[in-house]
């Protein structure tokens, strides 16, 4: 029997590399992933000739939770996604998130043991994209907004909330150009030093002004890791109601609506690259 999950990507609010507190959002970009159960060890695929470490260690994670031999008992797990990898949308989290709630489904079903909880899965798949290097801060906020849909605001210090709501059905623009950025390889030092700029931003993200904190928070990244922040500029000019860099680049975001959809993707028309259209994902990962 096939098990089949599909997660959600994420775009950022505030990253929370500069302070350890940060803010995403869904969106409706993902990673479809299946499962099956095989004879013994781990077999894992994917559409994008990726790297399967971070695959095979959400799997491993798994399996050391419920004390499982891989001579005994096996997974093959396949990707499929609409995710640009190396893009600041989440990709990791989506993936970490979509692997560790399949294979824990499995496992608990064929051996008649405890299912994992929501949070359980979440820090799950942050452990094993820490240990893959995949990730800076964990990522909580990323890993969460992917999991559950919505907006959250997070310490991700100690994996916690501070927000987790539905976000209105906004439409979302994606620039994403011809060059990628891992968040591993970010100069932490350096976007450390512009703290204080940040957690203004989070400050906004507290009150809800979730528009405001992205914006700025988006400017003050781009600036601090080369990106030009006149992309996100041009779109709000063209009536985005808030665009910016996501996560550590290289993709910038714009939130948006019917009304001015045209007009952004006319401004980013000139740019190398291309210019996805989505929307809010408030549903979150989903096993079927």
């Amino acid at each position: 029997m096939i098990q089949k999950v599909r997660c959600p990507g994420s775009a950022t609010i505030i990253n929370a590399i500069a302070t350890g507190f940060g803010s995403a959002f869904g969106i409706g970009l993902d990673i479809k992933c299946q499962a099956k159960i095989i004879d013994s060890g781990i077999k894992c695929f994917n559409d994008v000739g990726a790297s399967t470490d971070l695959m095979d260690l959400c799997v491993d994670k798994v399996f050391e939770r419920y004390d499982i031999d891989k001579e005994d008992f096996g997974l093959e797990i396949k990707t499929e996604s609409t995710l640009p990898m190396a893009s600041g949308l989440s990709s990791s989290s989506a993936s970490s998130n979509a692997i560790v709630a399949i294979s824990s489904k499995i496992v608990s079903n064929e051996f008649n043991l405890n299912p994992l909880s929501d949070l359980e899965i979440i820090n799950l798949a942050i452990d094993a994209s820490i240990e893959a290097g995949v990730t800076i801060t964990g990522s909580f906020d990323d890993a969460t907004a992917s999991y559950f849909g919505g907006v959250v605001v997070t310490d991700n210090k100690n994996r916690q909330f501070i927000i987790k709501e539905k976000m209105d059905d906004y439409k979302i623009l994606v620039y994403m150009p011809n060059y990628h950025a891992k968040s591993g390889d970010s100069d932490v030092g350096r976007m450390k030093v512009l703290a204080p700029l940040v957690e203004t931003a989070f400050d906004f993200a507290k009150d809800k002004e979730y528009f405001k904190a992205l914006n700025l928070n988006g400017l003050i990244y781009a600036s601090t890791l080369g990106f030009d922040s006149s992309i996100a500029i041009d779109a709000i000019q063209a009536g985005a109601f808030a665009s910016g860099l996501s996560g550590t680049g290289s993709s910038f975001v714009a939130v948006c609506d019917e009304n001015s959809i045209d007009n952004i993707k006319d401004v980013w028309s000139h740019l190398e690259g291309r210019v996805i259209e989505t929307n809010v994902d408030n549903d979150g990962c989903s096993v079927f």
